[in-house]
């Protein structure tokens, strides 16, 4: 399957090792920024893969059937239309757009192409957060009563100061549309999707160089009548702490952490399947960085989809929701007022000036 990916950032490294780990056929890379892009030809032996500054031509001349895009958030949403227009299959990075409209506009415009789009949450293929999922579908909770995501990390200036679309509404947004995101899908996923009300409250307490959050807390009130907390800051000192996700029910209660969620820390269920020990043993993982191991295991998932006709596992809508879920927050902290779902339409840009 011919492969080309469009970015050569900070995340593209895990892309280019899940596309060599599944042997896909690598036609094409593309960056604006030279210098990036031959870091990554140089660092991954990619010298016999065609490079390209512009994506247009890459995409004409090498016609892939699939494509990753890793570009800066904001421009997400206009490549995937034009690859999709292309004919590619497209797996996207979170978030999947900056505004609902564009989100929509590429599930949309994939359904009539008839290919394939993926939203890149690749924490939902960690070994634990599948062995968590696998519970939540078998009922093994009982009733959902509530489920908390703490994202508990540190970006400093010089982070910002790499790349200058970081922080910005136009490009990126704060710290829950950027570093957040992963878990906040994760627990909209294992709840039951269906949001009901926000409450969300944001500030800017240490990165006045930025134009967004560096904190946001938000209550989340399911249609299930379960409730969600969520806390997500790049305020830490001095380092990264934790990446955590918490699920209470009637008859389970599990808390998954580690850098990405990749560590199962407690798991106590009244139906005593199996011992809690052999558990947190089997389903944990140790990444170099939060990023994770979850790139390699999407790839394969979304070769098999363009194969087998499928949906992805992570695919558009999942992606929109995340999204919605985000700007629903957004949105109550910047009108210090509950939010009710389903948007019609909501963008980081409705936030500028927020502080």
């Amino acid at each position: 399957m011919k492969y080309a990916l469009i970015g050569c950032g900070r995340i593209s490294s895990n892309h280019i090792a899940a596309a060599k780990a599944n042997r896909l056929e690598f036609v094409g890379i593309c960056d604006i920024n030279k210098e990036m892009l031959q870091d990554k030809v140089s660092k991954f032996d990619l010298e016999e893969v065609h490079q390209y500054i512009d994506y247009h031509k890459m995409l004409e001349k090498e016609r892939p059937e699939l494509v990753a895009i890793a570009t800066e958030s904001g421009k997400h949403a206009a490549i995937a239309l034009d690859c999709i227009e292309a004919g590619c299959n497209v797996i996207i990075e979170k978030p999947i757009a900056l505004t609902l409209a564009e989100a929509d506009a590429v599930i949309k415009a994939a359904k009539e192409k008839g290919v394939k789009v993926c939203a890149n949450h690749q924490n939902r293929f960690n070994k634990s957060i599948r062995k968590i999922r696998d519970a939540v579908e078998k009922e093994r909770f009982g009733r959902m009563f509530y489920g908390t995501a703490h994202i508990r990390w540190c970006r400093d200036e010089n982070y910002y100061m790499q790349a200058k679309w970081r922080g910005t509404w136009e490009q990126d947004g704060g710290a829950l549309m950027n570093q957040c995101i992963h878990n906040i899908d994760l627990l909209r996923w294992m709840m039951g999707d269906e949001v009901e009300e926000v409450i969300g409250m944001t500030d800017q307490l240490n990165h006045p160089y930025i134009e967004a959050e560096d904190l946001g807390i938000a209550l989340v009130k399911f249609k299930n009548g379960a409730y969600g907390v969520i806390e997500g800051t790049t305020d830490l000192y001095p380092k990264n702490l934790e990446e955590t996700l918490y699920l209470f029910g009637e008859k389970g209660t599990v808390k998954v952490g580690g850098q990405s969620v990749n560590r199962i820390e407690e798991w106590r269920f009244a139906d005593s399947l199996e011992k809690p020990e052999d558990v947190i043993a089997e389903f944990g993982e140790n990444p170099p960085n939060v990023y994770g191991f979850g790139h390699t295991p999407l790839y394969a998932d979304v070769i098999d989809a363009i194969q087998c006709d499928r949906e992805p596992y992570v695919n558009g809508e999942a992606g929109r929701r995340a999204l919605e879920l985000v700007l629903a927050i957004y949105k109550s902290a910047a009108e210090g007022k509950s939010v009710r779902l389903p948007l019609d339409n909501c963008s980081t840009m409705d936030f500028q000036g927020r502080f």
